[in-house]
């Protein structure tokens, strides 16, 4: 790879400034899902196993113009020492004199974390200063946060002008291994999967696949907007009006470039948007169906599932971003659950799965198969945008290998 990686470096008795993203869930004070923190213990243990004095900092929710309690880090630092089997001290500040007495104590083998890098302004405008007190007695910076890698912040990029080194860690390496490397030629059949609501949204994730993809299905309430731009009858599903030429130009841009664009051959409607709602399938949109007006869309139909099923298993690599019906419901979540037991059954034939980030993966551990695909990934906005092939700041600041 392109980049310096955390296997190259010699930490041995050096303070290593580390990027993590325990951005994680929280309820009365609680984590309710540590897979952040657990996807940043391969390479916490591994500094510390070459002797570094570790200083981890990431940021938390929102705060607005300064410390709010519900934001401390203090949660994450608590459950990481539970995690690695040691005390993990956390630092008041990011920043400051307190904060730099305790760097200064840290022993080879030892933790600690500094406090919500966002309660400082000066960490989203990507203060230069700011920075520099960041990095402040630092000898390597690595980046393991690839969640906020799409960010040009002080704790992502500034701080990489403030030190000798910085490097990409275990994760944000195999991120951008599958994300990217392994995309760059991909085994074939490759089939793209695309749900979520919104075309605009993925607009730039769709050109860009496509001019590798040999397949890309479309679901979630953004198959409505192209049937809706094809003229067919969409009830009162979600639609993008103001984008319904945009919907018609990718559609002609897929069949010049001699692409399958494939849209559900039928939906499943509801009446009513609730949990226990009845549902039933739309007649073929090629047989003149349609949504039933009154009615809604709210996932695929069981033609375009078996369509999709056969698709996904002759496919050798497989990128699966946005489910394909709002499978928080769960009558409404037929068709996102065979999407993924079709992926799981796919990768145990030798594809290559890749889920991209965001609801994808909500879905997949909701139904146990995370384990059966090849790659998840952590980053919602950050797997969109290497997706599309954009530079994320955060991993072109590091120090070349």
């Amino acid at each position: 790879m392109a980049k310096l990686s955390i296997r190259d470096l010699d930490v041995s008795s050096k303070e290593v400034l580390m990027r993590v993203d325990f951005n994680v869930p929280l309820k009365d004070g609680v984590i309710t899902d540590d897979t952040r923190i657990q996807a940043a213990i391969p390479s916490i243990r591994h500094l510390l196993a070459g002797g570094a004095k570790l200083v981890l900092c990431s940021h938390l929710g929102r705060p607005e113009g300064g410390p709010e309690a519900k934001f401390s880090l203090a949660p994450t630092a608590a459950h990481l020492g539970k995690l690695l089997g040691q005390a993990v001290a956390l630092a008041p500040d990011c920043v400051g004199p307190q904060a730099a007495a305790l760097r200064a104590a840290l022993q080879p083998g030892e933790v600690l974390i500094l406090e919500n890098t966002r309660f400082h302004a000066e960490e989203e405008a990507n203060d230069p200063a700011f920075a520099q007190q960041l990095a402040a007695t630092a000898d390597i910076y690595v980046n393991d946060a690839f969640g906020t890698a799409h960010r040009a912040h002080a704790s992502t990029e500034g701080v990489t002008h403030q030190v000798k080194q910085s490097a990409m860690g275990f994760l944000m390496e195999r991120e951008l291994k599958y994300l990217q490397h392994e995309l760059a030629a991909p085994a074939r059949p490759f089939i793209v999967i695309m749900g979520g609501s919104k075309v605009s949204d993925k607009i730039q994730v769709i050109m860009s696949l496509m001019e590798k993809a040999d397949t890309i299905l479309i679901g979630g309430a953004m198959a409505f907007t192209f049937r809706k731009a094809q003229g067919y009858a969409v009830g009162n599903s979600k639609v993008e009006a103001d984008k319904l030429d945009l919907a018609l130009e990718i559609l002609a841009t897929a069949k010049t470039k001699g692409k399958t664009f494939l849209l559900p051959a039928d939906t499943r409607e509801t009446e009513q948007f609730e949990d226990g709602a009845a549902t039933r399938c739309t007649p073929p949109y090629e047989q003149g169906g349609g949504v039933t007006p009154g009615w809604m869309g709210i996932d695929i139909g069981d033609l375009a599932i078996a369509e999709f099923r056969d698709i996904i298993r002759d496919a050798k690599t497989i990128v699966w971003n946005g489910p394909v019906g709002v499978f928080e419901i769960e009558n409404f979540a037929t068709g996102t659950r065979a999407v993924a037991a079709a992926m799981a059954a796919a990768t145990n034939r030798g594809a290559t799965s890749i889920i991209g980030g965001g609801d994808s993966v909500t879905a997949v551990n909701q139904y146990g198969l995370d384990d059966q695909m090849t790659f998840i990934s952590t980053g919602g906005g950050a797997s969109l945008e290497l997706l599309e092939g954009k530079v994320l700041p955060g991993v072109a600041a590091l120090s070349e290998a």
